[in-house]
């Protein structure tokens, strides 16, 4: 239990289908009051109370599982190692996947408990992962990072609901969280800020803003600080000699140069992922018609996957833009999820030229 509303009713879902349930709430921070406070974030002390006090309406047990070092080592150390490699991670899907679905999980079952029911958006047919039925809160993305014997002890009984209902159905039990807004951007950095929370972790480590020619346009603090196609804060003394924008294409952290371009240099048409897991299905022997979504509410594309020794393959048959390396690759059939896989290599549309 989060101290948010989603979680609340979940847990009052489960009592009235005849669950013996115990409400959890995990603290995961070292140093709460360094976390966000407030409605902008979780993972706070008033998060907390707001957790008990749903318990207390619902009427079941509610305990705080100390979860910090491991959030700390698993999560946050994780976070910044990967900005510092070049890459743009998910703290959503590494909680779930370390936090949620490995330690609270374990922990549950060698307690007796049967399974962890949270309020997470995804359903649960037959084994299977699948989306939610309200797309605009469908959380299957950062829930793809589980393994099939870890969705056999997961419940999400909000899967089927739309978020406005499940407000109001807050509202008709009398949980205080009812009309509380939901958390946004990442919870362990108080004050939202990405590049400032890197800076004090990882120290100014000052490189250059290059174009594809390698011609200098500027400098940078930190190539940790940006992300493939971010186009705003480059901070360029240069403009483009056509005068549209320029995106970020490329993170090198060993020579710390980024390297901006247009936007038609962010396209990409084959992807290799790394650390696949077969949620919904056995590896594939043959490569395999599916769709993927390469970012948290992403657009889906229309793809073709197969494996390449402890990897997966895919080519998207039509470019993307945007792809960024550390990001998960969620293949699904339809709206149920096949599996996922780490991005760690994308390429660009090959040029065709016609000699005639």
């Amino acid at each position: 239990m989060s101290g948010g509303v989603d979680s609340a009713t979940a847990a009052a879902r489960v009592v009235d289908a005849g669950h013996e349930v115990t409400g959890v709430h995990l603290a995961l921070s070292r140093h709460p009051s360094s976390y966000r406070t407030g409605a902008r974030g979780c993972c706070t002390l008033e998060d907390a109370r707001d957790a008990r006090r749903a318990a207390d309406v619902i009427g079941i047990p509610f305990y705080v599982w100390d979860m910090a070092e491991r959030f700390h080592r698993d999560v946050v150390e994780d976070f910044v190692a990967e900005y510092a490699a070049g890459r743009t991670p998910n703290p959503c899907l590494r909680c779930n996947e370390k936090i949620k679905f490995a330690a609270v999980l374990d922990k549950a079952l060698a307690l007796g408990f049967d399974a962890v029911c949270t309020g997470h958006y995804a359903r649960i047919r037959d084994g299977i992962l699948h989306r939610a039925a309200d797309p605009g809160k469908d959380q299957s993305y950062v829930l793809a990072v589980l393994t099939s014997e870890q969705i056999s002890h997961a419940m999400f009984p909000l899967g089927d609901t739309p978020k406005a209902q499940v407000r109001a159905e807050a509202g008709r039990r009398g949980l205080a969280v009812a009309d509380k807004p939901d958390s946004h951007d990442v919870c362990f950095i108080a004050d939202g800020d990405t590049r400032g929370f890197l800076t004090k972790q990882l120290g100014a480590a000052p490189g250059q803003i290059v174009d594809q020619s390698g011609a200098v346009l500027g400098e940078h603090d930190g190539a940790y600080g940006f992300t493939v196609g971010q186009r705003r804060g480059l901070r360029m003394g240069t403009p483009a000699g056509d005068g549209k924008p320029r995106y970020v294409l490329d993170i090198e952290p060993v020579t710390r140069t980024v390297t901006v371009g247009p936007a038609e240099g962010l396209d990409v048409t084959e992807i290799t992922a790394s650390r696949p897991v077969w949620t919904g299905c056995a590896p594939p022997a043959e490569p395999e018609d599916c769709l993927v979504q390469l970012r948290a509410h992403g657009e889906v594309h229309p793809c073709t996957t197969w494996l390449d020794g402890d990897a997966i393959r895919i080519r998207l048959h039509h470019p993307a833009r945007g792809v960024a390396k550390g990001q998960a690759a969620v293949l699904y059939d339809g709206d149920a999820v096949l599996g996922s896989a780490t991005i760690a290599a994308t390429s660009a549309p090959v040029a065709v030229l016609d000699r005639r």
